[in-house]
């Protein structure tokens, strides 16, 4: 009797998850609800996915599958934007696109908003019904089987900390809480829709009386003097093909990848104590050693150096791969350094990770991957999530030098700016005085004064100096 119990829970436990949650090659995560009416076709409802940690919202991009198309297990249905990158959502069964909710082009979908209905094969989609409540659906009844048997099965729930503190504090127990995000974890608009659903029925089942408002007596309004200017009633609005009026604007759309930069960069300077120093090295090695892998066929960037220097660096200072935790250091085995992006939606940073026993092609070979994956928004959230260091180059810009801000919870990130020419003093092979010229790069390293001091900011770049200006001595390769 209790081993056909326990099984019978299990068999509860895997309907449950699989109905709940599906997950595709491209990562993307839906929660999947069927409906039916008797003269309906059975539809299963996509709605909007969790595809990053940190997402709210997401942009319909465009949409790869029609209506009325056959779609099979694993097909792209649609390019969502998330906060981090473009990624495709995949189809997790066989089925007909029977109706798109929500067109190409719309903007800030909220979680759990539903997007698309989907039917069998063989149905008639044209004759789909349309859900009257866009939202997650509430539970089923082998979800409301599954939530009375899970202290028998000493089942955990998943739950994010802001939906904790939510539901703590309006007093809701989280296994009542239909789950949305990825792996069955309950997310902040779950705990939202829920709070909000409690306090509409409350407000229904208690109304107030009204107040009975005493009568005021008012007096005549005063007439404005004679000299008051004039003052449109309505702002002035811009016409097509005429020369704009004085205080006219237009809006312009913000993608979610720079809401999010403007939230993060914002956060760093006001939370992070940033301490700089920055220093010239000499690439004259470097540029030497380019053209001499080139005759091998061997073609690798400047900045393919600078990353290698890194990591060489980091390796001999471990002390510096750290990151803040919120309340101290958090010491870092692997070194990922983090490079520093630009693409027509803001800035990304895709990571080069085990970056300290890769050789410089390799890096070079990653490094022009992951950039034509960033500039197309093709990149995975594991290519860009985490990472140790950061490196900034606007050298290619005619940038002499710059100040970049910390990306957290990183400590550091380097700036690289473009090189330059100086005429210098040196000696020839004789011990003669001569002109010779020297190709200097500018760097300047932001440090969270929280973690590296002066000494060891100022050691750091001095090690690396001297990785880059020696690359044949320093394992550079």
């Amino acid at each position: 009797m209790a081993a056909s119990l326990r099984l019978g829970c299990q068999g509860i436990v895997r309907s449950f998850v699989a109905g709940l949650r599906g997950r595709g090659r491209g990562g993307a995560f839906r929660l999947l609800h069927t409906t039916e009416r008797q003269w309906g076709a059975p539809s299963v409802q996509v709605f909007m996915p969790a595809l990053s940690p940190t997402m709210e919202e997401g942009n319909i991009v465009k949409w790869l599958k029609k209506e009325g198309e056959m779609v099979n297990a694993g097909d792209a249905l649609c390019d969502i934007e998330t906060d981090k990158a473009v990624v495709t959502l995949e189809s997790n069964d066989d089925g007909v696109l029977a109706k798109i909710m929500v067109q190409e082009g719309s903007r800030n979908i909220r979680l759990g908003s539903l997007i698309a209905l989907m039917v069998d094969e063989g149905q008639d989609w044209t004759q789909v019904e349309i859900p009257s409540v866009q939202t997650p659906p509430p539970p089923s009844a082998a979800t409301a089987a599954f939530l009375l048997m899970a202290p028998l099965l000493n089942f955990r729930v998943r739950i994010s900390p802001a939906a904790r503190h939510i539901l703590d504090t309006h007093g809701v127990d989280p296994k009542t809480v239909v789950p949305s995000g990825p792996r069955g974890i309950i997310t902040k608009e779950d705990a939202l829709r829920v709070v909000s659903q409690k306090s509409v029925k409350v407000e229904t089942a208690v109304q107030p009386a009204p107040e009975k408002v005493a009568p005021v007596t008012r007096q005549q309004p005063v007439a404005p003097p004679a000299v008051a200017l004039h003052r449109p009633s309505e702002p002035p609005m811009s016409i097509p093909g005429t020369p704009p009026a004085p205080g006219t604007f237009t809006e312009i759309p913000t993608s979610n990848i720079r809401k999010v930069i403007a939230k993060r960069l914002t956060e760093s300077k006001s939370t992070i104590p940033h301490a700089y120093a920055n220093a010239d090295c000499d690439l004259g090695a470097v540029l030497k050693l380019r053209k001499e892998l080139a005759k091998d066929n061997i073609k690798v960037s400047v900045n393919d150096f600078i990353i290698k220097a890194t990591a060489v660096t980091l390796k001999q200072m471990p002390e510096v791969n750290v990151t803040w935790n919120g309340e101290g250091p958090r010491q870092l085995e692997s070194i990922d350094i983090s490079i520093a992006v630009a693409t027509e939606r803001g800035l990304i940073t895709p990571i080069i990770k085990q970056a300290g026993s890769k050789g410089i092609q390799e890096i070079a070979d990653t490094a022009k991957t992951l950039a034509q994956k960033a500039r197309n928004g093709k990149l995975l959230p594991e290519e860009y999530q985490g990472g140790s260091f950061s490196i900034s180059n606007l050298g290619m810009f005619g940038i002499t030098g710059f100040s970049a801000v910390i990306n957290p919870p990183q400590a550091c990130i380097l700036a690289v700016g473009r090189t330059r020419t100086e005429l210098a003093l040196a000696e020839d092979e004789d011990g003669n005085p001569e002109i010779s010229k020297k190709e200097l790069l500018n760097v300047t390293l932001s440090s969270d004064g929280r973690l590296i001091n002066d000494d060891l900011a100022s050691m750091f770049l001095e090690r690396f100096r001297n990785n880059l200006e020696n690359p044949l001595h320093s394992a550079l390769l």
